[in-house]
């Protein structure tokens, strides 16, 4: 069948293994010094080793493959005890993997094993019969309340602070790479949660640069936005790039896009690097 599957390019894999536990699954492992899939059929295609590794050596592609079999994943995850198992959970929860997720439950029944207090994506079907908490795995899809000062006195006008946008559209898949705004350019890469979490991001971010925004977790079309952003790299002289992005793991997809683009347009150029917290800081 034609599915997704990780790809790991062994000419930048180091062998470091920092993908390795990220992979409750088991199929990876290192292997003479090197990052290797070892079978299809753990291999659930979702990618959460991919923001793990420091080398950007794993990427998701679709290719023939063996369909993912959840029993068998389960029969190695057991045996690595209940931290794994939740973590396995979680995995399949916060991916939206609601079938996958079901298998897992009715494997553990069947087998007479605990299910593992764990995280449940809010909205997330429950199995027939399981009581399962309200919250989800991944870290990027939980829901969370954030405490604020209540404003007393009258709202600010609309105009106390003005946009600082520069150009439009901001979402790469819609951007034109020889676009005459990118040539002498401050780029500013921005994960598309950011401008929502961070109330300083038109003034204290934004202002002077040129805007491209994406979701690493979301978009389908990563190496397509690789080769785009490449495009820009190779046809314009930019003079900086800032990027910023949430600290839950699946943002630091946006960094991995920023240096393969770099890689591949072979341009040299400054990169600045901000993390913002779920709170609104900036780090």
């Amino acid at each position: 069948m034609h599915r997704k599957i990780i790809r790991i390019d062994e000419s930048k894999c180091t062998g470091c293994g920092q993908c390795i536990p990220d992979c409750p699954e088991g199929a990876l492992q290192l292997i003479d010094g090197k990052a290797r899939l070892v079978s299809d059929l753990f291999c659930d295609g979702l990618g959460a080793c991919i923001g793990t590794c420091p080398e950007g050596a794993i990427s998701v592609i679709e290719r023939e493959a063996g369909a993912y079999d959840e029993k068998a994943v389960m029969e190695t995850i057991v045996r690595q005890g209940e931290l794994v198992i939740r973590a396995h959970l979680e995995h399949l929860a916060g991916h939206g993997q609601t079938k996958l997720y079901h298998q897992a439950i009715d494997y553990l029944d069947e087998h007479h094993l605990a299910i593992p207090p764990h995280n449940m994506v809010m909205g997330l079907p429950k199995s027939p019969g399981h009581i399962t908490p309200d919250f989800a795995g991944c870290p990027g899809a939980a829901a969370r309340s954030i405490t604020r000062d209540t404003q007393t006195g009258p709202p600010q006008s609309s105009g106390t602070n003005s946009s600082e946008l520069r150009q439009w559209p901001v979402q790469l898949k819609l951007q034109n790479p020889a676009a005459p705004n990118f040539e002498n350019a401050d780029l500013l890469v921005s994960a598309d949660c950011v401008p929502f979490a961070y109330a300083g991001f038109h003034q204290e971010i934004l202002r002077g640069k040129i805007l491209i925004i994406f979701c690493p977790k979301l978009d389908s079309d990563i190496e397509g936005y690789i080769t785009k952003f490449a495009e820009i790299l190779s046809n314009h002289n930019i003079k900086s790039i800032t990027v910023v992005h949430m600290e839950v793991p699946c943002c630091s997809g946006v960094r991995y896009v920023v240096d393969l683009a770099l890689e591949h347009s072979g341009k040299k150029v400054p990169v600045n690097d901000y993390t913002i917290t779920i709170s609104g800081e900036i780090e």
